[in-house]
């Protein structure tokens, strides 16, 4: 099965026209994605290799039938586009986008799951790949294997890092998901635990987390309370010295809330099996399955 995205997935690229956009989108095709139609202002009635552009994203939906965006639009426009895919009836919006500001992200997620339906990934985030199904965001399809362990992760390259490491140990994926690691970041560790505990595919799961907030301690008393499928976890920044950002926006430690010890010791308790250096996600998870 997987989740959130698969076969019939048909996706419409924000900011199909530039340069990311146009790359990744034509990678996300060539991978058997459905890449049915582009947008950008002004330019509807052209198109990119095939793929139809146009002005708005409620007109691709109405005439390609785009149940999925896809946002690579510049931080200044960027909430606007959301928006802009969330009131068209997108039910899933990547948004790939970061640098967007923290009161934007805000009032984004506030808007969006006030007034529509849609389910918002990132923003600043990799996207999600379902191996042999469908790719939408930015991941390397090479370093996938389709197969039955989930992974989601707030960190872009510690998601590749974790699928390299199961791929080479001949265990597939059922679906990897970038959360993203901005302040406010739209779907959680929490949603998408959900959805693999839910999914059929889906046997074991791996969760990479890293220093700041309390997403990681959360998801914890969730796994504790919802989840029985096995689960391997990695935290990120266990040297990462107290008030000093760490990469992500979100990463930054303020005295003993967010450390990584805190994490580690929380998902410990819930059962999981946390390991203390990502390349050892792949042994972990053979070992449970």
């Amino acid at each position: 099965m997987a989740v959130f995205i698969n076969e019939e997935t048909r996706v419409v690229v924000q900011g199909l026209t530039g340069r990311e956009g146009k790359f990744h989108a034509l990678r996300n095709r060539d991978y058997g994605t459905k890449v049915v139609a582009g947008t950008r202002p002004g330019k509807g009635g052209e198109e990119v290799e095939g793929i139809p552009i146009f002005n708005t994203v409620v007109d691709a939906v109405k005439e390609t039938g785009a149940n999925t965006a896809m946002t690579f639009v510049p931080p200044a426009f960027a909430m606007d586009a959301v928006l802009e895919a969330g009131e068209a009836g997108c039910d899933l919006i990547v948004c790939i986008t970061e640098g967007i500001p923290a009161k934007d992200e805000a009032r984004m997620y506030d808007l969006l799951k006030r007034n529509t339906i849609s389910q918002l990934l990132g923003p600043n985030c990799p996207g999600l790949i379902s191996p042999g199904k469908s790719n939408v965001g930015i991941m390397p399809h090479e370093i996938t294997k389709e197969g039955n362990v989930g992974v989601v992760s707030r960190s872009g390259t510690l998601t590749y890092q974790a699928v390299h490491e199961l791929t080479r140990l001949d265990i597939g994926q059922s679906t990897c998901i970038g959360i993203g690691g901005d302040p406010v970041p739209g779907m959680s560790f929490i949603d998408v635990l959900e959805a693999f505990e839910k999914d059929e595919q889906t046997e074991a799961i791996v969760m990479i987390g890293e220093i700041g907030g309390s997403a990681e301690e959360e998801a914890a008393e969730y796994i504790s309370k919802l989840v029985s499928k096995p689960v391997v976890s990695y935290i990120a920044g266990v040297t990462a010295p107290p008030g000093k950002k760490m990469g992500h926006a979100g990463a930054i430690v303020s005295g003993n809330m967010g450390t990584a010890s805190a994490k580690i010791e929380a998902l410990t308790n819930a059962g999981v099996n946390v390991v203390n250096n990502p390349t050892k996600i792949g042994q972990a998870i053979k070992e449970l399955i």
